[in-house]
């Protein structure tokens, strides 16, 4: 169904490259799950939610951890993490995503789940059920934790290796981005780099410029998860177009864990207008309330962007996904149809 009078954005074509393994859950599962196992929830993941957050120092984060630690604690058995990925497949597929990329660290399931390789050997298998499903394409990411040692990282990265062409796409690095040395998981970056994997690490979110550049000096990234601090240096926007790196924009959850005050803020024309490639995410739908249909709606409600610039930006997200050239070229060309279609009128 269309907005009153616009075109739907959850009728827009569009590719789905930021989005977390837990963070995809649905909250009425979360609940459900939590209530089967007799897991007390915390009032901001309960009757609060979505729940209240910043980042904006280490106490903020650590709460910010601890409810995504409690969110993962709940799935406890197979049909559990094929429930998710599957739900996450069809709340994309009702968002207009054609393809998404899902990001998961194994090292967080591992014990429960028989270890990483069989904890990754079934999001694979789920992620290809759920794209049969829900009819859009799964690609999995595999990602280090920065506030791990990066010998872990390192594992991890020959873990992704193992499956390239078998449904893993990309490596990346995650969690608090002021935690660990970034040089040191440069290591694990060159082992997924000579694998041929998508090199898709967070920065620029937590952390400015400055840190952006040692992501782009150390990690090589392809895409950059965030980046959107990189907009107060137009030195570091001239380099991160000029080496052809995009930028995976959440700005829901920007707002949400303080590093911007308003979602006007969010600085994704400036961006855009430096000639860099950005794909909006939704991050984790979980904690911040808000889909990837939602990333467009409040560009269109905050900044008055237009359908020509939503349509846009939904070509980058497809261009600069890892999905098959035919579903590519197929989503671009439903992305034309949408726009060159009058919006419905009103009454």
């Amino acid at each position: 169904m269309s907005e009153s009078g616009v075109r739907s954005l959850h009728e827009l074509p569009k590719a789905h490259l930021h989005l977390h393994f837990t963070g995809s859950m649905r909250h009425a599962t979360l609940l459900e799950l939590a209530e089967r196992d007799g897991i007390r929830l915390p009032a901001s993941l309960s009757d609060d939610w979505p729940p209240e957050l910043s980042t904006m120092d280490e106490k903020g984060w650590f709460r910010f951890q601890r409810l995504y630690d409690v969110a993962r604690s709940v799935l406890r058995t197979e049909d559990d993490v094929r429930r998710l990925v599957l739900e996450a497949a069809l709340d994309d597929a009702s968002d207009g995503s054609v393809w998404t990329e899902i990001q998961v660290d194994p090292s967080g399931y591992a014990a429960r789940f028989g270890g990483i390789t069989a904890f990754t050997d079934l999001v694979i298998d789920a992620a290809r059920d759920a794209s049969d499903r829900a009819g859009i394409g799964m690609g999995v990411v595999i990602a280090a934790n920065r506030t791990r040692h990066p010998l872990d990282a390192r594992t991890l990265a020959r873990l992704a290796a193992q499956y390239v062409g078998r449904g893993v796409l990309g490596f990346g690095l995650s969690n608090d981005e002021r935690r660990g040395d970034t040089t040191a998981f440069g290591p694990a970056f060159a082992i997924a780099e000579r694998a041929g994997l998508a090199l898709v690490p967070h920065g620029g979110e937590l952390r400015g410029p400055a840190h952006v550049t040692q992501c782009l000096d150390h990690l090589h990234p392809d895409r950059l998860g965030h980046g959107v601090r990189a907009a107060e240096s137009s030195a570091v926007l001239e380099r991160i177009a000029t080496l052809g790196v995009a930028l995976e924009v959440c700005p829901t959850s920007n707002v949400s864990l303080g590093v911007y005050s308003t979602l006007e803020e969010v600085p994704v024309r400036t961006l855009v207008g430096a000639g860099i490639d950005v794909s909006l995410g939704s991050d984790d739908p979980l904690l911040f309330g808000s889909s990837l249909a939602g990333q467009y709606t409040v560009l269109r409600a905050a900044q008055d962007f237009s359908d020509v610039e939503l349509a846009d930006l939904a070509r980058m997200s497809v261009r600069r996904s890892y999905a098959p050239t035919e579903r590519v070229h197929a989503a671009l060309t439903g992305i034309d149809a949408w726009l060159a279609a009058s919006p419905p009128t009103e009454g």
